[in-house]
């Protein structure tokens, strides 16, 4: 991918050429008096140059970078996503979430004061009221009301959490998926854009295969799939089966404990119906692999098979998967280039181990991939 960047020091950190007496290729984790894992924070750091955050996504999908890692061998791949049918084997399964983003962004003012108003939909409860983190000027009180665009949805503030969140009920009788169909705009994180919307965002921070509305925020790797490529995998004896979780906005949230093992993660709704099921164990019988598609395919199916088999699942799950972690039914991972200090990352560092995590994301920095949501991806076999 062009030329290299190099990766800035700063204490603590010394460069990709130099291993710190605090990176994990020099200490590896070590067990605690209570017997617990203590992983540092700092081992889940690294550093990135703001203009490898990528602002739009490539086009068409496919053609996004791929970084190919295969455990046990040093060689890494620089190949794009349209080769996957080539880097997998006939008989293995790719798993994808298949939940849908709303537009849960919404811009107003409040009514009082015609101050400007920003509110992200992040549940409904069951009395009816929505849950949002808000941001405006002042502090406006449980009461008071708030115009969504142009005046057509007014949502009044009942009460504010213990955690920041606030109670807000609508004043229109409609579904919240159909209000937000409405009146919502794409969730795009900050790094993109100062996380303003645009038209082409409605279709290109949406999988091609989204179906169950739900998520706060996309399931970025199936963001690389098209139907070309689906009909390529599907030629080559490459399987796919679908998985459900609502992305929440928990899963995104930097890890602030200085212990990562001591993080809790948020609650996220998820479903493994039976013809997932079926496929999974069918194509363990023939020898193939299970590619989870996504950090988030890959709690769904860990979920379901907590106690070593692999079943149909409804629930929410709250599963944190650090190192070390033995994986029961997940056998190989793409996934985009996540933000440090975060669950997903560490996730990543569960199945490839934290030397070689950090290894491949400052090959991924030299190379100059695409980082984040609308980034380039890796694929960890």
């Amino acid at each position: 991918m062009a030329e290299e960047l190099q990766i800035a020091a700063r204490p603590g950190h010394d460069g990709p050429g130099n291993v710190h007496p605090h990176d994990p290729a020099a200490v590896p984790p070590t067990p605690s008096a209570s017997g617990k894992v203590e992983l540092p924070l700092d081992w889940l750091d690294y550093d990135l140059p703001p203009e490898r955050i990528a602002q739009f996504p490539a086009d068409p999908r496919d053609s996004a970078g791929l970084l190919v890692v295969e455990r046990g061998n040093p060689r890494l791949q620089d190949r794009r996503v349209r080769d996957l049918p080539e880097l997998l084997r006939p008989g293995d399964l790719l798993v994808l979430n298949n939940t849908r983003v709303l537009p849960a962004r919404l811009y107003g003012q409040r009514e009082a004061t015609g101050g400007r108003w920003e509110g992200l939909f992040v549940g409904q409860l069951p009395d009816g009221c929505w849950e949002l983190l808000c941001q405006t000027r002042g502090s406006p009180q449980p009461g008071e009301s708030f115009v969504v665009g142009a005046g057509e949805l007014r949502l009044q503030l009942e009460r504010k959490t213990a955690e920041g969140g606030w109670l807000m009920r609508p004043d229109r009788p409609e579904p919240a998926v159909a209000l937000l169909e409405r009146f919502g705009h794409v969730p795009l994180p900050p790094y993109i854009r100062g996380g303003k919307d645009a038209p082409e965002d409605c279709e290109r921070y949406q999988t091609v295969f989204a179906q169950r509305p739900g998520s706060v925020a996309a399931p970025t790797a199936g963001l690389h799939f098209t139907e070309q490529l689906f009909q390529r995998l599907q030629e080559r004896g490459i399987e796919h089966a679908f998985v459900t979780l609502h992305v929440g906005i928990g899963t995104f949230k930097p890890i602030q404990h200085e212990d990562v093992t001591q993080h809790v993660m948020h609650a996220e709704v998820g479903e493994l119906n039976p013809p997932t099921a079926d496929a999974i164990l069918a194509c363990k019988q023939r020898g193939g692999r299970v590619i989870a598609v996504g950090t988030t395919s890959v709690r769904v199916l860990e979920s379901a098979s907590a106690d070593g088999q692999v079943k149909p699942w409804h629930g929410a799950t709250t599963l944190f998967i650090y190192p070390p972690y033995q994986f029961r039914c997940v056998d190989g991972l793409m996934t985009n280039f996540h933000l440090p200090r975060s669950s997903l990352l560490a996730l990543v560092g569960a199945m490839l181990g934290l030397p070689r995590l950090m290894e491949v994301y400052r090959h991924a920095v030299e190379r100059e991939y695409r980082f984040y949501s609308y980034g380039d991806a890796m694929l960890v076999l």
